[in-house]
């Protein structure tokens, strides 16, 4: 059997999957430093990175579903990403 998987799913986890590598990383190099003033600094840096990969991949998802769903529900599905975001900067 064989399965055709959409290239915006193979996108999506694609960047959901260096993102958690990412995660790995750092808490492997967290671990190295030993250090909780260094430990902030690796924090801070995954503080700025995460958010553009849930960014880019729900930007991704909204692209693609765009003709296929109601204006009404894009617009919905849109704040709620907009309230995670403003969430997070706070």
């Amino acid at each position: 059997m064989i399965f055709i998987i959409d290239k915006v799913i193979v996108v999506m986890a694609s960047l959901r999957l260096v993102s958690g590598l990412i995660e790995m990383i750092a808490g492997f190099l967290i671990l190295k430093l030993n250090s909780v003033e260094k430990a902030m600094m690796v924090n801070a840096f995954l503080a700025m990175i995460g958010p553009l990969f849930f960014i880019t991949s729900m930007t991704l998802g909204l692209v693609h579903l765009a003709g296929k769903m109601p204006y009404s529900k894009l617009v919905l599905i849109g704040t709620g990403v907009g309230l995670i975001i403003l969430g997070l900067r706070k």
